[in-house]
């Protein structure tokens, strides 16, 4: 027993027309050069459409089934040209990015660190608090060298950075002693970066319950010391090591 053709092909030579219509087809009996088993594509909105199937010994033969979607494809190489414009763009402005960040107008100012709140320097990068932190005594990590990621940097230099990090948790647990410490770091525009083009560390300090009603309910974030107070803090803490 011969099996209807399934949901979405029109079976040349079917005289059940009408429930085929909305499939976007129509049947020309006797009106179309090639034979009565043309099949021809309705366009949208009952638009005559492009011719797809031809019967009668012409190049489909009878009680062989078509699919209904008429795929084409549409040639634009012009999109590849310009993702790669956009790709070579995107890196030059990176690139400037990374020569003009706050980061690196620090790094060549050790006379500004305490203006800048730069609490260590060594000869390959700083430990300084963040102008907007997320809790009181937050730092930032940084190399001196401005790169956008973390293995944009040789061994030597990934290692100075993790030695920053390890003296900034230690720093923060001898000045704060908080319940917990949030390390990251945001590589990339796509990941939160606020600088893409310097890669740096950050350092959060914790405390049980200090995400309280004033975030939740406010969106505020209560910082209950100034940058100048905390900064001298830290550098004394230094000074004791």
């Amino acid at each position: 027993m011969a099996m209807p053709p399934p949901r979405g092909v029109w079976k040349v030579g079917n005289v059940e027309l009408r429930a085929h219509l909305d499939l976007g087809f129509e049947h020309d009996p006797g009106g179309h050069p090639r034979g009565s088993d043309h099949l021809h594509v309705i366009g949208r909105g009952g638009t005559p459409g492009r011719s797809f199937v031809h019967g009668h010994g012409g190049d489909v033969p009878r009680g062989c089934t078509i699919p209904v979607m008429d795929h084409r494809s549409l040639w634009a190489p012009w999109r590849l040209a310009y993702l790669e414009e956009y790709e070579e763009a995107k890196q030059a402005s990176e690139q400037a990015a990374s020569e003009t960040t706050f980061l690196s107008a620090y790094w060549e100012d050790p006379a500004g660190d305490l203006e800048n709140h730069v609490v260590l320097r060594t000869d390959e990068g700083m430990i300084l608090l963040n102008r907007y932190p997320y809790a009181n005594g937050h730092l930032l990590v940084a190399l001196g060298e401005p790169r956008p990621s973390l293995l944009d940097y040789g061994t030597a230099h990934r290692a100075e950075f993790w030695s920053l990090v390890e003296r900034g948790i230690d720093l923060m647990q001898k000045v704060l002693d908080p319940d917990g410490i949030n390390f990251g770091i945001n590589q990339g525009a796509a990941a939160g970066a606020g600088v893409p083009g310097h890669l740096h560390g950050h350092l959060v300090p914790r405390w049980r319950g200090d995400t309280n009603a004033m975030t939740t309910v406010g969106g505020t974030r209560v910082i209950p010391a100034s940058l100048e107070d905390m900064a001298e803090r830290y550098r004394s803490a230094l000074k004791q090591v």
